[in-house]
Formats: C-alpha cells, sequence, structure tokens
C-alpha cells in the first residue's frame, strides 16, 4: 500500500515545530527519522493530514551529560548516540542495547525519541529507559512537562503524549558506580523485533530485571539480593505475570520460559 496523502512542513527549531503542531491540532504528526511512523503510513494505520519534520531542527539536534542524565534531544539519531564516546561509562546499558536495535542503517537514520514515542513493546529503547527509571521532556506551545516512563508508556503504541505535544528530550540516567547491568534479547533473526528482551540491574541492595516483547509495554521487577530457588521462583511468578500471549512468531509458554531462563542467567552472571 502506499500512504495517504499528505501535506509536508519542515520546522528549524522546536519552536517552529510546536507552533506548526498548534496550528494543525490533530490532523498533524511528527516526523524526526521516520523509520517507525513511514511503516505506519505505508500501510495506513496512520493518515495524519500533515507530516511536521524536525530532523533538521539544531537545537533538538544534541546528546550531552548535564546533572546525572545523558540528556538526548528529539532530533538526535540512534546511531549519534551508540556510536558517542564514553557512553560505555555513562549510560552502559544503553551501549549494550544499542545494537540489538534493527541495523545500522536504521540506526542511522531512526531517533531515539522517536523510538520512545512510537512506544512499541518490543522496541529496545522503551525498555531501557525504563530499567533506568528515565524520564521525558514534553514540550506544547503551552510549556514543558516531565514524565517518568513508567507514567510515559501506557501500553501498546501508547504514550502520555498529548496532542500538540513532542517529545524534546529524553533523560537516561548516568551509571551507578555501584550498579552492574546485562542486557539480552531473543529475536527470529538479528535485527527483528524482539520475541523478549531483558535487561538486569543489580546493586549491593536490589535485583531489577526489566522485560520487553510480553506484555503490552516493557515491565520491571525490582527484588531484594536473592539467590538460587527463591530467585527463580520470584522470576517465575514475574513471568507468569507478564500474561504472555501466542501468536505466529513464539507462543506464551516459550516467551514465559525465555524471561525465565535469560533473566536467571542474566542475574547470575551479574552476582557472581
Amino acid at each position: 500500500m502506499k500512504p495517504a496523502a499528505f501535506d509536508y512542513v519542515r520546522a528549524d527549531s522546536a519552536e517552529e515545530a510546536v507552533a506548526l503542531l498548534r496550528e494543525y491540532g490533530e490532523d498533524a504528526r511528527i516526523l524526526a527519522g521516520g523509520q517507525s511512523l513511514m511503516a505506519m503510513l505505508n500501510i495506513r494505520l496512520a493518515q495524519p493530514k500533515v507530516l511536521v519534520d524536525i530532523s533538521r531542527c539544531r537545537d533538538l539536534n544534541y546528546g550531552r551529560i548535564e546533572k546525572g542524565v545523558l540528556a538526548v534531544g528529539a532530533a538526535a539519531t540512534q546511531a549519534s548516540v551508540e556510536w558517542r564516546a564514553g557512553l560505555a561509562q555513562e549510560v552502559p546499558l544503553l551501549a549494550l542495547a544499542m545494537p540489538w536495535i534493527s541495523h545500522f542503517q536504521v540506526r542511522n537514520h531512526g531517533t531515539i525519541c522517536g523510538s520512545l514515542a512510537h512506544a512499541d513493546p518490543s522496541a529496545e529503547l522503551p525498555l531501557c529507559l525504563t530499567a533506568l527509571q528515565g524520564e521525558v521532556v514534553l514540550r506544547s506551545h503551552a510549556g514543558r512537562r516531565t514524565v517518568k516512563a513508567d507514567a510515559f508508556f501506557q501500553g501498546m503504541l501508547t504514550t502520555a503524549l498529548r496532542q500538540g505535544e513532542i517529545i524534546e528530550e529524553a533523560r537516561f540516567p548516568v551509571r551507578d558506580e555501584n550498579a552492574r547491568c546485562a542486557f539480552e534479547e531473543v529475536s527470529i533473526r538479528h535485527g527483528d523485533f524482539a520475541l523478549v528482551a531483558l535487561a538486569a540491574v543489580v546493586t549491593p541492595s536490589a535485583i531489577e530485571l526489566t522485560v520487553g516483547g510480553v506484555a503490552d509495554r516493557a515491565r520491571r521487577l525490582v527484588l531484594p539480593r536473592l539467590a538460587g530457588v527463591e530467585l527463580s521462583d520470584a522470576i517465575n511468578d514475574f513471568a507468569w505475570d507478564l500474561d504472555a500471549q501466542s501468536d505466529t512468531h513464539a507462543s506464551a509458554a516459550y516467551r514465559r520460559h525465555l524471561v525465565r531462563e535469560l533473566g536467571r542467567k542474566l542475574i547470575n552472571g551479574l552476582i557472581q
């Protein structure tokens, strides 16, 4: 299929983008990298009348450390963050997850904030933001508001974005020197959407396991420092709580199995 007819407008700044969203109202959608949106347009799952392109907004194209977070602007590509010098020391979980995102051609165009706005439950970036308890800065003509990851992601392809808002910035907390992390996912082929993706973070007092690809959004489990049977039982309970569903790619039982086995593997590898 081909997209329904639409008009195209290119914004040169965040302020202009917000003004255009206010002007066109519910008829408008933001276009950044287009790696998710264009596919939705082609199958007419989305049919906006106006696309507002922010890809050339210089004031939205940045990645910088400030006040304990890696702040990433809405126009910054995934590749620009992936190849950031020092990312592995700044936000190691993000460094581990980035190579799993589709293929490098997609990461060269796709944006960090665009993936968060799309809110695919199998996507790596929403999982990372949830695992790290990061936040997004939303901007409209009325001003800015900051929303934590747990409140921002509300379900499959559903977020707390309101009409007229854009994700101006994503904020990933920098590394806790006392924490260790790991990431792994299983897909049919490398670059495909994850059947199950997992991020583990272990601190001296807690174990955190975040799972994507199973529920309608990434889900996070926080446990004390358990081990052995107690840890296995807790992960098993979590796997069932995710309410996995069978589809053409994998059965619910297989997804639960992956959560149990990979979750235990990641955590044991961090606490040994």
